[in-house]
């Protein structure tokens, strides 16, 4: 297995990661519980660190299947997982407004119901499962993240961008409070380069 320095840290995470998606019983297929389990002990034995779930995921069901299975190996991973916009709405349209999707309350509220999910003190990765970067001058995301931070339950922050707009969260980051981005890259397509 390959690993990479993740983000601003001196953390390595291995360079191929297991989405859970699949695992979380919705949306797509949703494979058994026994299955998902055995799939994700694998991955830990050959040496996969990095797993991205969410909290949409199933309503949390990917995200607790991933916190079981990390007891059950006894081997610490790194973790992303990615809070849902309140309203529901993906991608995040234009007329949008942040108390629409991500007051600071609910940023909160539903780290905790993600740390409860995954059976953990912290999250290695939380991320805004979609963004606008026309949020980004509002302080009550960044008093969210920042207090997250501060009290130890979150390590880094960052912004799933929104499907085939990889140029959407360049302003957040240049608050300094996102480490980084999750963008569609793959043969088809290209475009974040």
């Amino acid at each position: 297995m390959k690993y990479k320095t993740f983000a601003r840290s001196e953390e390595e995470v291995s360079l191929l990661g297991f989405g859970c998606w699949g695992i979380g019983k919705s949306m797509w297929i949703g494979a058994e519980d026994t299955e998902s389990k055995k799939a994700l002990h694998i991955a830990i034995e050959k040496g996969i660190t990095l797993f991205d779930t969410a909290l949409a995921y199933g309503d949390g069901h990917s995200e607790k299947l991933v916190g079981e299975v990390e007891k059950e190996s006894g081997k610490q991973i790194f973790v992303a997982t990615k809070i849902p916009p309140k309203n529901g709405k993906w991608p995040a349209p234009d007329s949008a407004a942040l108390d629409e999707a991500f007051p600071a309350d609910y940023i909160i509220e539903k780290t905790e119901q993600s740390l409860k999910n995954l059976k953990r003190d912290y999250l290695d990765l939380q991320q805004f499962h979609v963004w606008n970067d026309k949020w980004t001058d509002h302080d009550e995301w960044k008093e969210a993240v920042m207090k997250l931070k501060r009290d130890g339950k979150v390590r880094y922050f960052g912004i799933s961008i929104n499907d085939h707009q990889p140029c959407n969260g360049i302003e957040a980051g240049k608050t300094g409070l996102i480490d980084c981005y999750q963008v569609i890259f793959n043969i088809f397509d290209q475009s974040p380069r």
